[in-house]
């Protein structure tokens, strides 16, 4: 009888473990696919459609250890989202049938896949997929894809040795005892230690783009909205737009046949092309509904504001509580127990604003990254973006996104610990740096917010009350002797 239990017991956990495994493919397989729709979006064809057949399989080679990469990092965001929503799902429906295979072993073995593949992108994958698009294969060897692999990874072995050269001196210096014993631990020790520097290089790389996309995020969205105007009339404004439009383009065509005015062509081209602009969004206002027009703009930026404030009143909440508790402090976990107790004193709904906040904040630091001079130039480009700013770019939203559990956990946006391997960092058991971190946080973010709706409400007040109808009356009469001049200057010729 007892031999029967082990048995099923033995089939049991062969059958979770299949199951688990069936459910981690198919989320890859999807992941790949949208990473793969978003590359072929952003990539040059001008590289993958080429007379060499060589050249043409490199490149298509390292687009698929690029799509890798991304996949990997769209995962790493979705890490936190999934392991709090199925704790919810678990709590709402604990006795459900078709969700005993959402439990706390299938969300542990997302996070530690995540962090093992993170870890080959980083160390493996994206290094060898930058040198493969770059050899040509050594000197005096047989032409081919192989020659380049064999180049490949002479690079990489040398790379490799020099970085763990590196680590091994920095874990020496750090930690002396324990340096030279784990001289051949590879694995268990290295590897992991690399990948704490390159994490907290991450979650420094968020604290600095993070509060700079928040305030990004008012322009950029506002950009893609109609903004209501204070004492504004479209009509009239319409009208000006629309008498020096045709001004400028009657001067352009007379200008080309004339002898008579001596025009730079250039700037007046700048400058029609500048008011054809400006009169084509005069017309998306004027066509706009009162409702898109006054509230959807206000409304949206509000919801901004909103996550915003929200953010920050959640860090300086967990900077008290640093002081008064030390539960507070990031920590890892062995097993999430899931499907007991909230992770969110709010319940449910406090678990899906926490989602939503890390969402925004993920989409706040690429907003902030992109936006910052020391890499707007790594910014992608539809169907102009080379395979090298491709890497660039991978290897850039990886770092961001695997460091995405840690920054929310140190900031307190959610109590859910890291699971696996992201609890292992070294420096997040150290209370002077998670405490000062929550504070730089909250100060670079409040006076980012603060400089953004400032600024935004003076520009507002001042174009509205001060520089509104006289400079549109001006332009109204400039247009109009514009036109009779050059109907005259016409008539003239």
């Amino acid at each position: 009888m007892e031999t029967n239990d082990d048995v099923s017991v033995r089939e049991q956990l062969f059958h979770d473990r299949v199951r688990e495994i069936i459910i981690c493919v198919q989320l890859f397989v999807c992941l790949y696919i949208l990473s793969y729709f978003i590359l072929t979006h952003f990539k040059k064809n001008a590289e993958f459609v080429t007379d060499d057949v060589e050249d043409a399989t490199v490149n298509k080679i390292a687009l698929w250890l690029c799509t890798f990469t991304l996949s990997v990092a769209v995962g790493a965001v979705l890490l936190l989202p999934i392991s709090i929503l199925s704790n919810e799902v678990l709590l709402s429906f604990p006795h459900n049938y078709y969700m005993q295979w959402l439990n706390g072993s299938l969300i542990h073995g997302l996070w530690n896949l995540v962090f093992l593949f993170s870890n080959i992108s980083l160390v493996f994958l994206m290094p060898f997929a930058y040198f493969f698009t770059e050899s040509e294969g050594f000197v005096g060897s047989r032409k081919g894809v192989m020659a380049r692999v064999y180049e490949t990874t002479v690079m990489l072995v040398l790379l490799s040795l020099l970085v763990l050269g590196i680590v091994w001196v920095a874990s020496a210096l750090l930690h002396d005892n324990i340096a030279r014993e784990s001289l051949y631990d590879l694995w268990e020790y290295y590897l992991p230690y690399l990948y704490s520097c390159i994490s907290l290089f991450g979650v420094l790389l968020l604290l600095l783009c993070t509060p700079f996309g928040m305030s990004r995020m008012f322009s950029i969205t506002g950009s893609f909205l109609v903004k209501p105007r204070l004492l504004e009339d479209v009509e009239e404004t319409m009208n000006c737009a629309v008498f020096e439009e045709a001004s400028l383009s009657r001067k352009l065509k007379s200008s080309s046949t004339s002898c008579w005015l001596s025009l730079n062509m250039e700037a007046m081209k700048r400058q029609f092309v500048s008011i054809q602009a400006k009169r084509m969004a005069l017309e998306t206002r004027r066509k706009a509904s009162a409702w898109q027009r006054n509230l959807g703009y206000p409304l949206v930026m509000l919801l901004l504001l909103a996550l915003t404030v929200v953010c920050v009143l959640m860090v300086c909440f967990h900077v008290l509580e640093l002081l008064f508790d030390e539960s507070a402090m990031p920590r890892g976990m062995e097993d999430p127990h899931l499907g007991l107790a909230s992770f969110s004193m709010f319940g449910s709904l406090g678990a899906t604003v926490q989602v939503v906040l890390i969402l925004y904040l993920m989409v706040s630091s690429v907003v902030g990254f992109y936006s910052s001079p020391l890499f707007s130039s790594l910014r992608p480009r539809a169907q102009d973006t080379n395979l090298t700013q491709i890497i660039g770019n991978c290897v850039c939203l990886l770092v961001l996104s695997s460091a995405l559990p840690v920054f929310s956990r140190t900031l307190g946006i959610t109590r859910f610990d890291l699971l696996g391997d992201f609890g292992r960092y070294n420096w997040l058991g150290n209370f002077h740096i998670v405490f000062l971190y929550n504070v730089l946080f909250a100060g670079l973010t409040s006076a980012c917010l603060i400089n953004t709706v400032t600024w935004a409400v003076q520009r507002e007040l001042i174009r509205a009350f001060g520089l509104h109808r006289l400079p549109c009356t001006v332009s109204r009469s400039a247009v109009h002797f514009r036109l009779l001049l050059a109907s005259g200057l016409s008539k003239i010729q």
